[in-house]
């Protein structure tokens, strides 16, 4: 019987990370789409972006990730979101389980341009 119960809460715990993963990859997506449209010239994207990520996990799993940092970054022409937090523990009394979980997403920078092809992005 108590190899049975571990294996079951072995099982759960793994669900918990999977869920939790899946937490952090929505809030990174939805916070990196803000931050990627905003544009080249506009600013105030990080904010945008950050709180779009916190307002997801938030909605969708506020109890599935704990100590939650978001940040928004720039390399070049690339702009994402990064999430990190500590997957919930499916038996908090066990000493060392710590689950971290890292979700980053990114891409290019939308740019707009007139329909003649001219002019800078905006």
């Amino acid at each position: 019987m108590p190899v049975v119960l571990v294996v079951i809460l072995l099982i759960v715990q793994f669900a918990l990370v999977f869920h939790g993963r899946q937490v952090a990859d929505a809030a990174a997506r939805e916070g990196a789409r803000i931050a990627r449209s905003a544009g080249t010239g506009s600013g105030g994207w990080q904010g945008a972006a950050e709180a779009k990520a916190r307002g997801i996990v938030r909605a969708v799993g506020p109890k599935m990730l704990q100590s939650v940092t978001v940040r928004a970054w720039q390399r070049g022409d690339q702009r994402g979101v990064t999430v990190e937090g500590d997957a919930v523990a499916a038996v908090p009394l066990l000493p060392g389980m710590s689950f971290r979980i890292t979700s980053t997403f990114g891409g290019p920078i939308e740019c707009f341009r007139p329909d003649d092809g001219t002019g800078d992005c905006q």
